[in-house]
């Protein structure tokens, strides 16, 4: 008994067969790409986060040495007031000589 249906070829199956493999490795080719180009796009984010905290921490060590410096300062300042306060006393009780002595 034949077929109503008329058996392909052994020719035309290996083509149907390997225009399938083609097209499935088109596809991968095409999804490797798009892999590529994200993971070369996180490159590029992940260099410019290392870039900016660099930038960071140099802004943080400047600032933590200026803090330092108006640490010094303030010390400073409070040393002043201190020989400020200590010499208006002198100047009060000397005021108080003064006029005990010219009365």
């Amino acid at each position: 008994m034949a077929s109503a249906e008329p058996q392909p070829r052994f020719g035309q199956s290996v083509k149907g067969l390997l225009s399938d493999k083609v097209g499935s490795c088109s596809g991968d080719v095409i999804a490797l790409t798009r892999q590529v180009l994200k993971g070369s796009r996180s490159q590029e984010l992940l260099g410019q986060a290392a870039r900016n905290m660099v930038i960071q921490e140099d802004a943080i060590l400047h600032s933590e040495d200026s803090l330092r410096k108006m640490s010094i300062i303030t010390t400073h300042l409070q040393y002043q007031q201190e020989a400020i306060q200590k010499n208006v006393e002198h100047s009060k009780n000397l005021q108080d000589q003064l006029r005990h002595v010219l009365k």
